[in-house]
Order: structure tokens, then sequence, then C-alpha cells
């Protein structure tokens, strides 16, 4: 019987903590054009419309000002020239109405590298399928797409999208080829290679001068994740190698493998990040 009540009360408080995590993140493995695999949370969809529920907010300001604007203007002409402008005045109340809500995305994605202020605020950001920032034609095809995935209302046509997908993509990811991942720091991003048995079982702090830059991390991530599949002569060659492409970045006073230095410098690049 007691085994049977603690069995009842492990399954309540799975339960339970389903029920405080309403909108789980998905883990996904990602591999880089420099073949480097990196582990990202993708974004669910409570995320995902919790930072439109804020940017909704902005726009929702943004056109009121531009509404109250035009009525004041309009306010100030004489009768006769309100008349005769009233068809340009509304067009162009129209087109700043639409520039706020389709613009809006596209403008801030393109200037913030993915994120809007709602996705900053929720802390989550657009990126390619690859792990990669979208260009500015992905990232305005993507927002257009919006005109459809809001259809017929309340983003309705969005929601069931990313309800199916695996990846809580709405139509407009598919055409950019884009998802939403949760924002973090390069030491958040967990390189495959970390989690398997390293070299050097506590990496060396190196001097900030040691610092890899992106293009130089991308480079050892995509050794260090393949190393094991190489021959032991091929595998110390190519790491002579990867080393040797990094300049001068062994620190003074630096004793381990050449291998271990690589995963130190990896370390310390995720940790400054």
């Amino acid at each position: 019987m007691a085994s049977r009540r603690s069995q009842c009360g492990l399954r309540f408080s799975i339960h339970l903590t389903d029920i405080m995590t309403p909108f789980p993140d998905d883990q996904h493995i990602i591999e880089t054009p420099e073949q480097a695999r990196l582990e990202f949370s993708i974004a669910g969809i409570g995320s995902r419309f919790l930072a439109l529920a804020i940017d909704s907010l902005i726009q929702a300001g943004v056109a009121l000002l531009a509404v109250i604007l035009f009525a004041i203007m309009g306010m100030t002409l004489t009768s006769a020239l309100a008349r005769a402008s009233s068809v340009w005045t509304t067009a162009a109340l129209l087109f700043i109405l639409f520039s706020v809500y389709y613009g809006y995305f596209a403008v801030f994605e393109i200037a913030w590298r993915g994120q809007t202020p709602g996705k900053r605020a929720i802390q989550i950001r657009v990126v390619k399928d690859t792990g990669r920032p979208l260009t500015p034609a992905e990232t305005i095809a993507r927002n257009l797409l919006r005109i459809v995935d809001q259809m017929p209302g309340f983003y309705a046509i969005g929601i069931i999208a990313a309800a199916l997908s695996p990846r809580n993509k709405r139509l407009g990811d598919y055409v950019a080829g884009s998802m939403l991942v949760r924002e973090g720091s390069l030491k958040d991003i967990k390189p495959v290679w970390s989690l398997a048995s390293s070299v050097d079982p506590a990496p060396a702090p190196l001097t900030p001068t040691a610092r890899l830059t992106s293009e130089e991390l991308a480079l050892v991530d995509a050794f260090l994740n393949r190393r094991w599949e190489l021959p032991a002569d091929v595998r110390a060659r190519l790491a002579a190698d990867v080393v040797s492409k990094l300049g001068d970045k062994r620190p003074a006073g630096y004793v381990g493998t050449v291998e271990g230095l690589l995963e130190a410098l990896a370390y310390e690049a995720r940790q400054s990040g």
C-alpha cells in the first residue's frame, strides 16, 4: 500500500511540474556551415506570443500617436484645405500604419540581429535553421508572411502552424528557413564536444589576450567535434594545423597538450562571451 501511495505521489509531482511549465522548450542540436554542432533551446509557443503581445502594445501606442498627430493637423487646417487634402492625408496615415505594423518587425530584427523589443524582453531571437543570423531579405520575407499568418484573426494560421511544427515555426519561418531560439551568451551554447570526455579534465584559465574570435571559435569547434572519428596521426596533425591558424594564442607558461589548449581556448571564449 505504501509503495502504491508513493507511486501515486510521484505521478502527481510529475503532472504538477508539467502544469508549472506550460511552455517547455525543446533542445535541438544544429550543425553550422563550419560543421560545428551547437545545442540551442527552441523557444516555445508561449514565449513567442508573449513577445508578440509586448510588440503589439508598442505598435498600438505608436499607431495611436500617429492618429492623434494627423487629427491635430486636420484640425489646424482650414475647412476647404482640409477637404482637398483629406484623401492624401488618409492615404499617408494608412501607409504609416502599415509601415508601423509590418515594418516594425523587419526593421528591428535587421537592426538588432533577430530581435524586437518584445523578443529582447523575453530573451528570444530569430536565427536561421543553421544557427546563423538572417539576411535583411530573409527577414523582410519572413515578416511579410505575417499577412497570411494572422488570418483569419489573432494569428490563427500562425498558431496552428507553430503547434504542428516540431520547432514551433509559423509560415514565415518556413519561407525564411528560420526559428526562434532562447537568447544566450556563448557560454550558454554547449558544443557537443564539451559533453564528451575531454583530453584535459579541467581547462586551465587563460589570459584575456588569448581569447578566440567568433571565426576562430567555429574552427576550433569543428575540429573538437570530429576529432574522435579521426585516426590518431591525422588527429594530431589537424590539431597542430588548427593551432597554427590561430596565431599566437598559446598563453605564457601553458604546458598542456595541443588539444587541451584548443579546449581551454574554446572554454575561455565562451566564459568571456
